[in-house]
């Protein structure tokens, strides 16, 4: 009885991988038969990934490498915070023991709002920014002539509205399409990189952006010092207490300190290890990888179109 269940099971497979090789020679003569519809499609697709990867500009990347500086990680206020963090408290000044370090406060403004307002209108590279349609060596950096003059260097104008980008237009731009910053988890090393049409814009920018973000980070901390040193000065007038007296003078003495260390340290709170240079090869596109991609897609567009037409026959 055994035996005989074997047997039947046996046959039972024998016949489930027998009609499986049937519907698989049945699909393999399928794709035979509609192989130049296959073809054809990935010929079409293949010619048309070639014109989109031709019509694509090159887009050249500036990076330069930055190491945040003694300062940017707080170590001189942290260990004052923990010597006096105490007395200070009683003191009713915040040594900020639990703020972000300055180096995550400082690429937060970085990607601001705020900041890469001032940065483009500062440095007036908004038709760099927004109406740049090529570049070459020979020509140098061309502007959509729809949207910019380039000789009177003004915005044209449609229906009687410039069609000069707001700040929302040009920040939501500069954040998308030529701002990239990282952090290295393990080293701390921070990366800011821009992408752009013209390789010496690119190297400019990423220039400016270290250099901003430095002074913006040095003089902020200048004005908080210089109004904590106003404050302190008020309260050492009005304590009689020794012990405060001691708090006040170390802060006021730790304030002094940031005060002279933001004005003779240009490199703030980055300090550039690989400086960004003018880039010589493109970054993007890729557009050998574009071909390919196009051309596989058309293959499995003819597929489809095989299985369709297949599909259609057996109804």
């Amino acid at each position: 009885m055994v035996d005989k269940n074997n047997e039947l099971k046996k046959q039972s497979n024998d016949m489930r991988a027998e009609e499986q090789e049937a519907d698989l020679r049945d699909v393999l003569g399928m794709i035979w038969r509609g192989k130049w519809i296959v073809m054809f499609s990935a010929a079409v697709f293949a010619v048309l990934s070639v014109i989109v990867a031709l019509s694509l500009p090159n887009i050249y990347q500036s990076e330069v490498t930055l190491a945040p500086t003694e300062e940017a990680s707080g170590g001189g206020m942290a260990q004052m915070a923990g010597q006096l963090g105490g007395l200070a408290s009683l003191a009713g000044v915040n040594l900020g023991q639990h703020q972000a370090d300055k180096t995550t406060m400082a690429l937060e403004i970085l990607k601001s709002r705020a900041f890469i307002t001032d940065f483009v209108e500062r440095h007036e590279i908004l038709p760099e920014l927004m109406a740049a349609e090529s570049w070459s060596p020979s020509n140098g950096l061309e502007y959509n002539a729809e949207l910019y003059d380039a000789e009177s260097r003004s915005w044209k104008t449609k229906d009687g509205k410039s069609l000069k980008p707001t700040s929302w237009q040009f920040v939501k731009s500069f954040r998308k399409q030529h701002l990239t910053v990282t952090r290295a988890d393990d080293s701390g090393l921070v990366f800011v990189a821009i992408n752009h049409l013209s390789p010496v814009v690119a190297q400019h920018w990423a220039k400016w952006l270290v250099e901003d973000i430095n002074k913006t980070m040095r003089t902020r901390d200048i004005e908080e010092a210089e109004r904590s040193l106003e404050y302190l000065n008020n309260e050492l007038q009005r304590t009689s207490l020794s012990n405060m007296q001691q708090v006040f003078y170390q802060l006021i003495e730790k304030q002094t300190q940031t005060i002279m260390l933001a004005n003779v340290r240009p490199e703030y709170i980055f300090q550039v290890i690989d400086p960004a240079v003018i880039p010589e090869q493109k970054a993007k596109p890729s557009r050998a990888l574009i071909c390919i991609v196009g051309t596989f897609l058309g293959g499995l567009m003819g597929l489809l179109i095989v299985f369709i037409r297949q599909a259609v026959r057996l109804k």
